[in-house]
Formats: C-alpha cells, sequence, structure tokens
C-alpha cells in the first residue's frame, strides 16, 4: 500500500521525510547532522583512550569529507567528528552573493583554496554526494562493489540559535571521549 501523500516531504516522494516540510534545506543556516554506516558497522576505526584512531577507511572517510568542501564554497564545515560508525558534523551553508545573516559580507572562501562556485545546494544534495563519492573509494579499497556503506537517510537538526549551537560544538568535540555511553556505539564490528 503507498504512504499517503500527506507524510511525504513536498507530497511527491516514496517514503516519509524526516526533513521539516516548511523549511527549505537550500537556504543559508546552521545544520548539526548525524549519519551512520550500514548496520552500524565499526568501520572507521575505533576509540582508545578518548581518542579516535581512524582505520584506512575512516580516512577514506576524512578525506573525502574535507575535500567536500573544497569543491562547494556555499558549504563550511564546523566542526565534525567521524566515529566508529558515525559522522556528527556542523554544516553552514552561506549566501555568497548577498549579506550574511547578521548584516556583514558572507565570508570569502580563503585565497589558498580553490573552490567552485556554484549555487548552494540543499544538504541532502550534499550528504548523497559525499556519501556516494566516499562510498566508491571505501568499495574500490575493499574490492566489494556495490556493497552499501551508510544506512540510507541521515538525522539532521536546524540550529535556531547561538545557545544550541555551543551544546552541539560540545557535544561533537566530545563524542570520542563519551563514546561507551554513545547511541550509535552497537557493537557491530565487519
Amino acid at each position: 500500500m503507498p504512504a499517503q501523500n500527506n507524510q511525504l516531504y513536498k507530497n511527491k516522494y516514496r517514503i516519509p521525510s524526516a526533513r521539516a516540510s516548511w523549511w527549505n534545506y537550500a537556504a543559508p543556516g546552521r545544520y548539526f547532522i548525524t549519519f551512520c554506516t550500514a548496520q552500524r558497522q565499526h568501520l572507521f576505526g575505533f576509540v582508545r583512550d578518548g581518542q579516535m584512531c581512524l582505520s584506512p577507511l575512516g580516512n577514506i572517510v576524512r578525506e573525502e569529507w574535507e575535500r567536500s568542501f573544497d569543491i562547494r564554497a556555499e558549504l563550511v564545515c564546523d566542526v565534525y567528528v567521524i566515529m566508529p560508525n558515525h559522522i556528527h558534523a556542523i554544516l553552514r551553508i552561506i549566501d555568497l552573493h548577498t549579506d550574511g545573516p547578521h548584516g556583514r559580507a558572507a565570508p570569502n572562501p580563503p585565497p589558498d583554496r580553490k573552490r567552485i562556485i556554484r549555487p548552494p545546494k540543499s544538504i541532502s544534495s550534499f550528504i548523497a554526494g559525499f556519501k556516494a563519492a566516499a562510498t566508491k573509494r571505501i568499495n574500490e579499497y575493499r574490492q566489494t562493489p556495490g556493497v552499501p556503506v551508510w544506512q540510507p537517510r541521515f538525522h539532521d537538526h536546524i540550529i535556531r540559535n547561538d545557545i544550541a549551537y555551543q551544546r552541539i560544538m560540545t557535544y561533537i568535540r566530545n563524542n570520542p571521549v563519551r563514546w561507551e555511553r554513545d547511541r550509535f556505539r552497537g557493537e557491530r564490528s565487519p
């Protein structure tokens, strides 16, 4: 039985969306995102003494994550952490063509970084592109073509004020230290 249209994002996608239908996810703003590995497998390394130690797959993810911001001028990552089976990050979409959110000019890309200027993309399209690039490299490394690396969806939270921003930033930075109590931990290893 098909899902009811009133539950589908913009009444057109085949599964109900976790996105806020009243929000434009391509608009300038700050977003807390989390996405997990398929079956929450521990692919990206391990935590030892409160420090994340990346595996070769974790290093691939780190490289692709950082490269993502070199090719997307409208996106800034304020903080992120790669954990054994998930990633947390605060992303900002900035408007490159108008004033910033507080009447200041939007920041220019640093001169030492070569960035391609594109119209702002949505958080969902960014995550999809990142996952595709990382999956391709991981599966080439493992020689496992077509094997899923990620869960199909991701969690987002629109950050509406500076207090929430600081709280989330602290949470992300402390995530390795709190790994033993992390709800995303699970016990699944590849």
